[in-house]
């Protein structure tokens, strides 16, 4: 019987964690190495060893009535996009109106997590502490690691022939605070993605010049999408998921690159990405094309080798006179305190879960790695879900659709340089909704509410939808989805 439960982390994950467990009458405690919630969004100026780090203007890519948890949105009169600090203060405050500070020990480093001697028999584990210099063990029901995938940085240096002899400075994009040291500089970024792109960007309003190296293009999409409404609202739809189900896949694919085209034509930018019908999650960034067109951001393809002063691109083109590489070249999946790493990652040191959530290989469901699936939509909904199925299988809940090891999982896709498994958001929510008895129903829905049925389905799939109805309910929900327009516009 599942009673106490270790939360890993008090980030996004981890508190929609504790506050899952409590709705269920669990007993969780939650150990944070900072002083505060937050996790990635709690920023500090010096990026800290074993934690998360943002630069100081990070916005959010997704609005907040598609990124807030699906019983607690955020304030009307809150923009659409916010500023890592507003983002950071709906945590604490989400916190505060569930009751989850009590249950969390700050300053307190999870050292090791290990299986309990009789773990066949219990699926219980040993949870390793420290804080203040003080070491603790203590036995646990079941683990929910929250860790996060963005703490330890990816930095491919073998990748790069002659970097030992480049004589200007590098670093990972995670060391990147503010562009005003960068004044004057020539500055090549590698790897377009959201955090290469904005920092390109960034620096382009102090740098001389900035170069921006990507291997294998990306589409970029502004957050202000078809008649400035937020991109994630009119993209992100059961009506759309849907189409792409049923239509022919090379249509799909057509309609797909057009839609991105819809701006501008990413092949005049350099920016293409190799595989042109590729899904893979695009960069978001809505100054992009424009530093491009004015010549202060330089597209240029992957780094062939790095001399003393200049560096060699693939297509035979030199830059001479860089100062400044800054590599923005991901993260690495890492979780230092599992004494048993084959736990989570495989032999190809790649992450393989059942459901992007369970390690399918132990003998008890117990632990769940919550947060690293990556979809088109916001991590609060996914994560809100996750754990809601996550302690469904910890109690062994007869009602999971599928049986827990069915089949065995594919491992996680890689995506550039980060093991994340990547699925589409709306068919993910559904398949953990369906198995926890929460996914809405379109055909009642139709009967007793059409109104409500007609915003499900062609209006934005909303984080509200996944607490209509079942357990967890929350009685706020159908004012939530029917007046989600009005507060987009406020």
């Amino acid at each position: 019987m599942v009673r106490r439960v270790a939360v890993v982390g008090a980030g996004v994950s981890g508190l929609a964690a504790t506050k899952c467990c409590l709705e269920e009458g669990l007993e969780p405690t939650c150990f944070e190495r900072s002083e505060d919630v937050g996790g990635l969004w709690y920023y500090t100026n010096k990026a800290e060893e074993g934690r998360a780090s943002i630069y100081r203007t990070v916005f959010t890519n997704s609005c907040k009535e598609m990124s807030c948890y699906p019983d607690f949105p955020f304030p009307d009169d809150h923009p659409n996009y916010m500023h890592n600090t507003r983002l950071q203060h709906y945590l604490c405050k989400y916190a505060e109106h569930f009751g989850l500070l009590q249950h969390i020990q700050f300053k307190t480093l999870v050292t090791k997590v290990r299986k309990h001697p009789n773990f066949s028999v219990t699926g219980q584990w040993e949870v390793v502490t420290q804080r203040d210099g003080k070491e603790e063990t203590a036995v646990f029901d079941a683990v929910m690691v929250c860790s996060g995938h963005q703490v330890y940085p990816n930095l491919p240096l073998a990748d790069f022939p002659g970097i030992e002899k480049f004589k200007g400075c590098y670093f990972h994009s995670r060391e990147y605070k503010e562009p005003e040291k960068f004044r004057g500089k020539k500055v090549l970024v590698i790897g377009l993605g959201n955090s290469g792109s904005d920092i390109a960007v960034e620096l382009s309003t102090m740098a001389s010049q900035v170069y921006l190296s990507t291997r294998s293009g990306s589409w970029v999409m502004s957050r202000v999408w078809d008649k400035g409404y937020p991109w994630d609202m009119l993209v992100i739809t059961r009506f759309q998921s849907w189409l792409g189900t049923v239509l022919p896949r090379a249509l799909s694919n057509w309609l797909y690159v057009r839609s991105m085209n819809r701006s501008f034509k990413h092949e005049n930018f350099g920016l293409m990405p190799l595989e042109r019908a590729s899904r893979k999650e695009p960069v978001f960034n809505d100054d992009l094309p424009g530093r491009i067109a004015c010549g202060v951001v330089v597209i240029k393809p992957n780094v062939k080798e790095f001399r003393e002063t200049s560096i060699l691109f693939q297509d035979g083109t030199v830059q001479d006179g860089v100062d400044l590489v800054v590599f923005a070249t991901g993260y690495i999946c890492s979780y230092p305190f599992m004494e048993d790493h084959s736990i989570i990652k495989s032999r190809d040191d790649e992450v393989t879960l059942y459901k992007g959530i369970i390690p399918p290989q132990l003998e008890k469901p117990t632990i769940a790695v919550i947060g690293l699936v990556q979809t088109l939509g916001a991590i609060m909904p996914t994560v809100d879900l996750q754990c809601r199925w996550a302690i469904k299988v910890f109690q062994g809940r007869k009602n999971l659709k599928q049986p827990l090891l069915s089949s065995p999982p594919p491992p996680c896709q890689r995506h550039g340089n980060s093991s994340m498994l990547q699925t589409d958001y709306v068919t993910y929510m559904d398949e953990l909704a369906s198995a926890i008895g929460v996914k809405p129903s379109m055909t009642k829905l139709l009967l007793t509410d059409p109104r409500l049925a007609l915003e499900v389905f062609f209006g934005p799939c909303t984080p509200y939808q996944f607490r209509l109805v079942g357990p967890g309910k929350w009685s706020g929900a159908r004012k939530a989805i029917l007046t989600q327009w009005d507060r987009t516009l406020r």
